[in-house]
């Protein structure tokens, strides 16, 4: 019987790991450094004691599904992982969905020194020396805040920012958070509310404002809430992409463009890096509803529209700087107008979107 796990998560050098181990005496404890992922290795210790591994292929999926899936699976009890600081929770935890490995908790450090510019920031992994592999082009961005928004508990170190702090009240208003320097790993774990995700992965049709945050803005931090019933016009929508990436935190949301009627895409950003998926068909395209779950098709019917179905927009920003009514007006003129609405079958709609968004397998 695999135990249960766990993972902790942060960007910045730090000793919660050794805390929450050292707080339960039984545990074991998991430690990764891919600094040499793109030359194949791997070093991992686990209570200390070192293996490098040698990978045919260095990748993070690799290393997932080669090395941390499979060690974690043989272990019994309490097993605290270290995360690589280019790791993020969300993959693993995904990687780890179809095993018998329980996520207890996913903890993850913030520097409050450097988190809020590096969540803003333009800087790549590889800008910084840290890419885990050829072909990584993630950005620090999206590493920090993906990492932040997932955990169920977050440890701050160093001194208090109140523009940080409204930051993580909308990005994460769940998670409690405790300071690094009088850390209580048990109460800490304790403290995690029975809400939490524990590990759990959004199909990316489930609500957008996770644990109620709060909506009024505070030290010029803000939220917006952008839904609408008509399609983007793919043009438009391209062209302001610029405005949710400058100034910006966070955007996250299910995006509908005219050229693509069918599908429901997925928009995700931080600082200045964007990726747009597909997350597969909406209700209204498919004859089976068997795949979807219960929440989605009761959420889908109490929104339905006799003609769009559940067909609609729905993106929340978290701005650091950028005026939210400058965002909620971009996206409001990427909408297609009425004239646009009314000859849309007969549109040849230029798509920018079309070979732009990779498969999304949520």
């Amino acid at each position: 019987m695999a135990g249960r796990v766990v993972l902790v998560a942060g960007f910045t050098h730090h000793d919660a790991a050794d805390e929450l181990w050292r707080a339960s005496p039984e545990s074991v404890l998991v430690r990764h450094d891919l600094t040499s992922l793109a030359e194949g290795v791997v070093r991992r210790w686990v209570d200390g004691r070192l293996t490098v591994l040698e990978l045919a292929h260095g990748c993070v999926s690799c290393t997932l599904r080669l090395d941390l899936v499979p060690l974690l699976e043989g272990l019994d009890g309490r097993v605290v992982v270290h995360l690589d600081p280019v790791l993020e929770p969300e993959a693993v935890c995904f990687a780890l969905s179809e095993t018998d490995v329980e996520v207890e908790a996913v903890v993850t450090v913030v520097d409050t020194a450097t988190w809020l510019a590096d969540a803003t920031g333009g800087d790549s992994l590889a800008d910084r020396g840290m890419r885990a592999a050829d072909g990584d082009e993630r950005t620090v961005a999206q590493v920090v805040v993906g990492q932040a928004e997932f955990a169920d508990a977050l440890v701050l170190t160093g001194v208090g920012d109140p523009v940080l702090e409204a930051v993580l009240d909308r990005l994460n208003p769940h998670a409690p958070r405790r300071s690094m320097d009088d850390l209580d790993a048990t109460e800490l774990l304790a403290a995690i509310p029975a809400t939490a995700r524990r590990g759990g992965i959004d199909d990316g049709f489930g609500p957008l404002l996770h644990g109620q945050p709060p909506l009024e803005p505070a030290h010029g931090v803000s939220v917006v809430h952008f839904t609408e019933r008509r399609p983007f016009h793919p043009r438009r929508l391209y062209d302001s992409i610029d405005v949710l990436l400058e100034g910006v935190v966070r955007v996250r949301g299910r995006v509908w463009v005219a050229s693509q009627p069918d599908a429901a895409l997925w928009l995700e950003s931080a600082g200045g890096g964007l990726r747009v998926g597909n997350l597969g068909p909406w209700l209204a395209a498919t004859e089976d509803w068997a795949e979807a779950d219960d929440d989605r098709r009761a959420a889908a019917s109490l929104r339905w529209d006799p003609y769009y179905g559940d067909r609609d927009q729905e993106l929340v920003v978290i701005t650091s700087s950028a005026a939210p009514e400058q965002i909620t007006a971009a996206l409001r003129a990427a909408l297609v107008t009425d004239e646009e609405l009314a000859l849309i079958s007969e549109l040849d709609f230029a798509d920018p979107f079309a070979d732009w968004h990779e498969e999304m397998e949520l």
